[in-house]
């Protein structure tokens, strides 16, 4: 019997589309593979609108029930839409896998997943092979019980981390999950593909292969099979060419999360204060009315948009800063594009993305206390743009983007390693 190689998709964010870019990439290197992509109805539709059918010919997309029962009535917490699907998650992928033996006559012998939940050896027995995409951060999740009984005294730290520290709000949403499903344990995962590149953190990258079997970087994706058109009805990057370069802050929160209307209205009046052409990425409409007059005052200096291609942007010479929630596909993408960073982290691994961007790579700011307000947000922009400390977060984002580049070139690790994980793939289908 054939089998088929299930993807697990975490459909919020922008985690879909990295997987299915990764999903696609084996999936042209191995074209008599079959896999399976399980996901929300919802974020199928648009990861899978985004590229052309013959790109997937031996991709299947598969709806996975997203969590919500009939007849919720959501709080209005901007979470409560992923915790719920958390909840469901192990019973709902699992049926998911189910129906894909049932329809395709094929059997499992491994999962792939975008995130470190499930990787655990639901599936496969002795034969089974699990592999996870994940980032620096995965070292949280392989060693979750040690973590979650650290946070469990507020005065205890776990390498440094209190509870009163970012990785709070992460224990609290994600990892509570994974230890409730008993589905942490990464160790046992046959190989684990991550988007991200060796040279980014050496000692992680060590720490990780000493105690995992197979720790393969494959990325950044967005370097590594960057798109072959993208879509720009806004007309972002004809407005970004009109700039002088390394002038513009770039903003963006992802799909999930709007900074609250006290912190949008002070990071409006600090571009305004500050006179810095902006680019502003606001997916959340039923805010924009309180940015009304700012917008009205501003028109010629900055350009409101709902959406933005933002590799492309990122990549534009005029950027000169990204504001952001340091959620790993963003600053992924920054590193790739050369931009320091501004970090207002809000929950999950943006925390841990945050402390690395500022105080390991030293290639971005944070801002004071953690929340936008005029002052502080001023401060964070007179930093990047116009003082010593802004021009050394220029040169060392530099330098990891020519390592970046570099990881994906003809003989870089990236390269490799992807080699090594199309072999351990192709392997999953001489399993008996």
């Amino acid at each position: 019997m054939k089998v088929t190689l299930p993807f697990l998709a975490f459909p919020f964010g922008t985690h879909a589309a990295p997987l299915l870019t990764l999903t696609r990439c084996l999936s042209s290197s191995a074209p008599n593979l079959r896999f399976s992509f399980l996901n929300s109805a919802k974020s199928n539709a648009k990861v899978f609108s985004k590229i052309k059918p013959d790109d997937y010919r031996n991709i299947k997309p598969c709806n996975v029930d997203n969590g919500i029962p009939e007849d919720h009535v959501f709080s209005g917490h901007p979470l409560e839409a992923v915790e719920l699907f958390l909840r469901a998650m192990p019973r709902n992928f699992e049926n998911g896998l189910k129906e894909v033996v049932a329809n395709t006559g094929t059997k499992i012998t491994c999962l792939f997943t975008g995130f470190v939940l499930l990787v655990c050896g639901r599936y496969g027995g002795r034969n089974g092979r699990s592999m996870g995409g994940a980032l620096d951060c995965l070292a949280v999740f392989c060693f979750c019980p040690y973590v979650h009984r650290c946070h469990s005294n507020e005065h205890n730290t776990c390498e440094g981390l209190t509870r009163r520290s970012h990785t709070w709000e992460f224990r609290r949403t994600i990892l509570t999950n994974a230890t409730q499903n008993g589905t942490h344990d990464a160790r046992k995962a046959t190989a684990l593909a991550m988007n991200a590149f060796e040279e980014i953190d050496p000692t992680v990258t060590k720490d990780l292969k000493s105690k995992l079997k197979m720790v393969l970087n494959v990325g950044p994706f967005d370097l590594a099979s960057p798109p072959k058109s993208y879509s720009d009805d806004s007309g972002c990057i004809r407005w970004l060419d009109r700039h002088e370069p390394a002038s513009v802050a770039y903003l963006s929160f992802g799909t999930i999360l709007t900074p609250p209307p006290n912190e949008l209205i002070a990071l409006a009046q600090a571009l305004e204060a500050q006179k810095v052409p902006f680019l502003w990425s606001f997916r959340d409409t039923s805010k924009l009315h309180l940015l009304e007059a700012f917008l009205q005052r501003t028109s010629t200096q900055g350009k409101v948009v709902p959406w933005t291609p933002q590799l492309q942007v990122l990549e534009n010479s005029s950027v000169g800063v990204f504001i952001t929630h340091a959620g790993w596909n963003s600053v992924s993408e920054s590193i790739a594009g050369g931009v320091p960073m501004i970090c207002r982290p809000f929950f999950a691994d943006q925390m841990l993305n945050s402390r690395l961007v500022v105080d390991i790579w030293q290639i971005g700011a944070s801002v004071e206390g953690g929340t936008f307000t005029k002052s502080g947000t001023m401060r964070a922009l007179e930093i990047v743009f116009s003082s010593e400390k802004g021009k050394k977060m220029k040169e060392n984002i530099g330098v990891l983007k020519a390592k970046a580049k570099m990881a994906v070139g003809e003989n870089g690790s990236s390269t490799k390693n992807f080699k090594t994980l199309l072999k351990v793939v192709s392997g999953c289908e001489e399993i008996p």
